[in-house]
């Protein structure tokens, strides 16, 4: 079991930057493959960002490459999501999920955390 706490969302202007984090509980962390979704209103949750469960890999949405990076510290059972450049799009919940597989399907991801909103102004 993982239970994962989302932090670090906000207001925004657009052009400027936020850092999510999402920390989870117990030892197995270090074993997921942990993503980032966001949901915006009235829309699908979509994939962001995912990172390996050693940190080696990452692949992020083709919408936010170049403005966005995950990482992890598992020292610190914790995942990151470094926003820049926010856009007014970019407005939304951002969820942090733990997957056993590495994947960028919402649906094989076994845990979520609450969310965060971000809100970006134009």
């Amino acid at each position: 079991q993982v239970q994962l706490v989302e932090s670090g969302g906000g207001l925004v202007q657009a052009g400027g930057f936020l850092r999510l984090s999402c920390t989870a509980s117990g030892r197995t962390f270090s074993t997921y493959n942990m993503g980032w979704f966001r949901q915006a209103p009235g829309k699908e949750r979509e994939f962001v960002a995912v990172i390996s469960w050693i940190g080696g890999s990452t692949n992020h949405a083709a919408n936010v490459k170049g403005r966005f990076t995950i990482s992890r510290d598992n020292a610190e059972n914790t995942v990151y999501l470094q926003m820049d450049d926010l856009k007014p799009d970019d407005t939304g919940v951002y969820f942090c999920a733990a997957s056993s597989s590495w994947t960028t399907m919402k649906a094989r991801y076994n845990y979520w955390g609450q969310g965060t909103q971000v809100t970006v102004s134009s």
